[in-house]
Parts: structure tokens; C-alpha cells; sequence
């Protein structure tokens, strides 16, 4: 079997070193000539702790990051308390959850795509992808040509190749809410998320290194806001936006200083409905299932997408059978992450709606450690 990977990031990485170790031939195209990502920091909850240590690489994450030990939820006056969480551990050995910085995350997973032995081209894009029944014939923008017996397109949440394959109507949609993020000095001892939810949003701390943590903020953006921001003066808006909270922001709220280390993206959404193929291409990771950063779960679902669809291929059956084996173990769970996500999002931005957010976080964590 020879499998085509469109897109070097979370699901492709993890759908590319779980291939390899079943023995498959794989190719991976990475649109981007440097191979990079941009973003802070990245949650791993118990369950994505358990498919990195699938994937040989759990311990590695733990050793760059932080440990995560469970979560805390305060009113934005930062000392009412209304919830707290320790989470559990799925893998022995392990913390419940680990924090790690968005580049070194990259740099763990792309070192054993290149120690593989997977053959890796960046700066390329697939530019026709023709189903001929057995096979995909594959024309790229470095002028190769070749042929597949599968394609995966882990090519993000705004995928050309589901643009390719479901037309350009089946696209992300605007939640209605952005997300800030900053990098600051970690607070001392916190190995936990601490969550305070104010009148304007959700600003959370998460630890990512032994020194370092990340600032998020959910909210509904100022008009015009919706968008990445100009670099000047970003800083001095995200520090406004941080005014309504108490608590330990009053003290680092100032330290966010830096116009270039600010990081504000429109929260986009999509769920693709089932299948998530077509003849012998199939969608993984954001491109089927891009969710809100709610839960913490877009990265986790991602490496087991990766992991899944590796064994169902790996088990010798016809490849139409291996694909939809595939969709019936991640579909529900992954609509369940998106959908219940988006609901605290949608609470977020009207306190009235009938929900309880952090038993639907719980909820979510729930389904989410549930065995693949």
C-alpha cells in the first residue's frame, strides 16, 4: 500500500508515523516551504497523552512541557471559586495532562515523521486529485505526478483538498468569538488550568514549561475584531480586553508588552457529515472536524484520527471497508467534542441559555478518555 499525506501538522503527522510503524509507503506535501506553526501553546489531556504514547512520544512531550495536573474555574473577580477538577491519568506513569509550547510540540512529531523513513516534500500543495477506482492519481505544484492507493487530507481547517472533494460551500463557520493568547512567566507551583469567567469572556492560564504559560481569552470581539489585528498597538488592546478580570492577571497584565507575541484568531467551526470520504480519500483532523479550543480536545482528536485510520488500514480489508471503519469509531465522538464545545461557547455569549458549562466540559473530558 502507498499513502499520500496532504498537510505536515497534528493529524497528518500522527496519521504519517502510525502508517510507517504498520509498514506502509507513505508521502507526505506540506504547503508551507519552512514547515512551521505559529500559536503558543497547546493542552494535552490525558487521552492525547495516550495516542502520543501510541505514537512513541508521550514521555518526549512530558520532558518539554509541564504537567497538568486538573482545572480550576473562578468567577472574573478571581477569588470566587465555582468548580475544580483533578483529571485522571489513562497511561502509567504519566501525569493526568502535560502543557507544551507550540513549536517544540512540532519539533517532536516532525523528527519522527523524518525518522520514519516517510519521504517528505514542503512548499508543495496537491493540485489535482483524480479517484480512478483503485487507485488516486496525484498531480502536484512541483510538477510530480503519481498514483495512491489512499490520500489523506490533514490540510487544516480551511482543507483544499474537502474543498476538492465536498465543494467550496462545506466550509468554517465564525462561532461568533475570538481567542487572544500570550505567553507569560508561569506562575509559581500551578499545575493546573485556572479558568475566570468575566462579563466580557473566559481568560485562562495554562502552563506550558517549567517557567512559561499561556494567557488565553475567549470573548466576542470588538467590531472589526473578528479578523487577525494590525502588529502595532495589539498588545495595548489585549491589554484592555483583560481589564474586567481580577485575580492573578492584575499582576501580569502588563507584561503583555510585546505587539508581535500577540496571537488573536477568529474562532472557526465545522463539522463535515459522515462519511468523511470519498472513493479513497478521506479527511482527517480539522479538516473534518475543526472545533472551538473549549474543551481543549482539537489536538487530541487530531493525533487519534491519525492513529485509527493507520490500524483500520493496516488490517488487510478493502480500502473503502478500512475507511468507513475509520469514520464509524471517530465520527461521533468528534461531533460530540464539536457540538458540545460550540454550546459553551454559544453560553459564553448568553448566560441565559439553558446549559451548565463546566458539566459540559466534563462531558466532553468524559467521552474523550473513553478507549479509540
Amino acid at each position: 500500500m502507498r499513502v499520500l499525506v496532504i498537510g505536515g501538522g497534528m493529524a497528518g503527522l500522527s496519521a504519517t508515523i502510525s502508517l510507517r510503524s504498520a509498514g506502509i509507503e507513505v508521502d507526505v506535501i506540506e504547503r508551507d516551504p519552512a514547515w512551521g506553526v505559529y500559536g503558543v501553546g497547546i493542552i494535552q489531556p490525558a487521552n492525547a497523552l495516550r495516542a502520543l504514547d501510541v505514537l512513541g512520544l508521550a514521555q518526549a512531550c512530558v520532558e518539554a512541557g509541564q504537567p497538568i495536573r486538573g482545572d480550576r474555574t473562578y468567577l472574573g473577580d478571581g477569588t470566587t471559586q465555582i468548580a475544580a477538577h483533578e483529571w485522571p491519568t489513562l497511561v502509567a506513569g504519566l501525569p493526568p495532562g502535560n502543557g507544551i509550547t507550540r513549536p517544540k510540540l512540532h519539533e517532536i512529531l516532525t523528527t519522527a515523521t523524518n525518522n520514519s523513513g516517510a519521504n517528505v516534500r514542503t512548499g508543495v500543495t496537491a493540485t489535482e486529485i483524480r479517484d480512478i477506482g483503485d487507485q488516486v492519481e496525484v498531480a502536484c505544484s512541483d510538477g510530480t505526478q503519481a498514483t495512491y492507493d489512499v490520500v489523506v487530507g490533514a490540510d487544516g481547517l480551511y482543507s483544499q483538498t474537502r474543498a476538492q472533494l465536498f465543494g467550496s460551500e462545506l466550509k468554517p463557520a465564525f462561532s461568533g468569538q475570538v481567542c487572544w493568547r500570550y505567553n507569560l512567566p508561569r506562575i509559581e507551583g500551578l499545575e493546573e488550568i485556572l479558568v475566570f469567567l468575566g462579563p466580557n469572556g473566559t481568560l485562562g492560564f495554562t502552563p506550558i514549561g517549567r517557567d512559561l504559560m499561556y494567557a488565553f481569552l475567549i470573548e466576542t470581539p470588538m467590531p472589526g475584531q473578528a479578523e487577525a489585528i494590525e502588529r502595532e498597538g495589539a498588545a495595548a488592546i489585549m491589554r484592555q480586553r483583560l481589564e474586567p478580570f481580577a485575580g492573578p492577571i492584575l499582576e501580569l497584565r502588563e507584561l503583555v508588552s510585546d505587539d508581535d507575541a500577540v496571537v488573536l484568531r477568529p474562532i472557526d467551526t465545522i463539522l463535515v457529515p459522515e462519511p468523511w470520504y470519498r472513493g479513497r480519500v478521506v479527511l482527517l483532523g480539522d479538516a473534518a472536524h475543526g472545533t472551538s479550543p473549549h474543551a481543549g480536545q482539537g489536538a487530541a482528536q487530531a493525533l487519534d484520527d491519525g492513529i485509527v485510520l493507520a490500524q483500520e488500514l493496516a488490517r488487510g480489508v478493502p480500502v473503502p471497508d478500512a475507511l468507513q471503519a475509520f469514520v464509524d469509531r471517530r465520527f461521533e465522538r468528534c461531533r460530540l467534542v464539536v457540538e458540545k464545545s460550540l454550546a459553551i461557547g454559544r453560553w459564553e455569549q448568553d448566560h441565559t441559555l439553558p446549559i451548565d458549562p463546566d458539566a459540559t466540559r466534563m462531558e466532553i473530558a468524559m467521552s474523550a478518555a473513553a478507549p479509540i
